[in-house]
């Protein structure tokens, strides 16, 4: 197995325990981010701290598949990979901001329990619950459709590393989702909402398909004919296998 074929293995894996990792954590956040008064309640601080922990491996994964896709990708267009590494660790710093207010919350809740303030509380307790939604927003809704999306879609589309439809996922389903994000920090509808929903569907294709990909077939071959342009050279100068 080639270093490129690990590199796609590991960021196929990578890219799939983002998706178990983010869909937990949110489930289990549920209680303190659906709840307005979760911070004078009993509370469910067991179940959000697992949620924290799952999103930490989300972040570790999310900078995990920038790092091994990294050298791969550099060879193909230098400036877009930077870019997508940059989105990446974006996206985490504004995780990682979110759940910090996730947290917070947890301390207020236990700060009650010691007789603390709860009518100070309550509304501390909302705008750090709005701010991991903005988090959300803008890390997960907005920058992930640049970074994943468009960039990456690029990237994979450019360099033929994957079958171009399914790159194409990505080149209309990142920007699609950025777009989403501007809407709702507009106020055009919810995030919660159907056309939300829709919209980041095809990203969401895209990042599924490419994990399943990597991790059971890796990168496509130079030789192969989707990576090869019609002159019979491939996109990296890449010579097709007689």
């Amino acid at each position: 197995m080639t270093s490129d074929d690990r590199a796609a293995r590991v960021a196929g894996i990578f890219f799939l325990i983002t998706f178990v990792s983010a869909i937990t954590g949110a489930v289990l956040y549920a209680p303190v981010l659906s709840d307005p008064d979760y911070v004078t309640g009993p509370g469910a601080d067991v179940r959000i701290l697992l949620g924290v922990l799952c999103e930490i491996v989300l972040v570790i994964t999310n900078i995990g598949t920038a790092i091994v896709l990294f050298p791969v990708l550099r060879r193909h267009h230098e400036a877009a990979a930077l870019g997508y590494v940059a989105a990446r660790i974006i996206e985490c710093v504004l995780i990682v901001v979110g759940m910090l207010g996730v947290l917070t919350v947890v301390t207020l809740r236990q700060a009650q329990e010691g007789g603390g303030d709860s009518a100070s509380s309550v509304p501390v307790a909302r705008a750090l619950v709005a701010l991991h939604d903005w988090t959300f927003l803008l890390g997960p809704g907005f920058v992930v459709g640049i970074g994943n999306g468009l960039l990456l879609g690029f990237l994979m589309y450019r360099a033929g590393l994957v079958p171009r439809r399914m790159a194409l996922l990505g080149l209309v389903g990142g920007p699609l989702m950025s777009a989403s994000g501007i809407a709702v920090l507009f106020g055009a509808y919810e995030q919660t909402s159907v056309w939300s929903g829709l919209a980041t569907l095809p990203e969401i294709a895209w990042e599924a398909s490419l994990g399943i990909y990597l991790t059971f077939r890796g990168f496509r071959r130079p030789g192969s004919r989707a990576a090869t342009l019609p002159g019979g050279v491939g996109e990296a100068g890449w010579v097709p296998r007689p």
